[in-house]
């Protein structure tokens, strides 16, 4: 009797303590959703086009791409340029403004994020990263494209993905 008088509180404690637990390190967290991301698209495929509208911003405008040399030097919005990422230069839109590129000549397209001001070169609307560049390029060896440019309007509401 005396030895389950003793037992019976002790897994009572045990049973309180256990139903208390500390926190997971790869704990799902909940957050706010920002509608407007200024996060670099390293890949164009990260934008899902079924759930995002298309607002056209100019056609047959000329667009180039980045020299090497501009690689690890920091950008008007503050970033490091890097030419493997999806990004570019315009002279108004604003900075974080995604935008689908349509290349003329063949239909092909790249979604990129505005980082940077420019070009600074006479009728040309819009400098690429060598990546997005290359990607919608029929023939590689020449330096500019005509392009369409369509700015991409985020859905009101966030698509959740688990």
């Amino acid at each position: 009797m005396r030895l389950t008088a003793k037992i019976i509180p002790v897994l009572v404690l045990l049973v309180l303590i256990s139903s208390f637990t500390l926190p997971q390190k790869n704990a799902v967290k909940a957050t706010s959703f920002n509608l407007i991301s200024t996060k670099i698209l390293n890949d164009s495929t990260d934008t899902d086009s079924s759930f995002v509208s298309y607002v056209p911003f100019k056609e047959n405008a000329h667009a180039s791409y980045y020299h090497q040399k501009f690689n690890g030097r920091k950008t008007a919005s503050g970033e490091l340029f890097d030419n493997n990422l999806y990004t570019a230069a315009h002279k108004t839109l604003k900075f974080g403004t995604r935008i689908r590129v349509t290349n003329t000549v063949n239909d092909s397209s790249v979604i990129v994020t505005v980082n940077d001001r420019g070009p600074f070169v006479k009728d040309r609307e819009l400098d690429l990263s060598r990546k997005a560049f290359m990607e919608i390029a029929k023939f590689k060896q020449r330096g500019y494209l005509i392009v369409n440019i369509e700015i991409l309007e985020d859905p009101i509401w966030p698509v959740l993905r688990f």
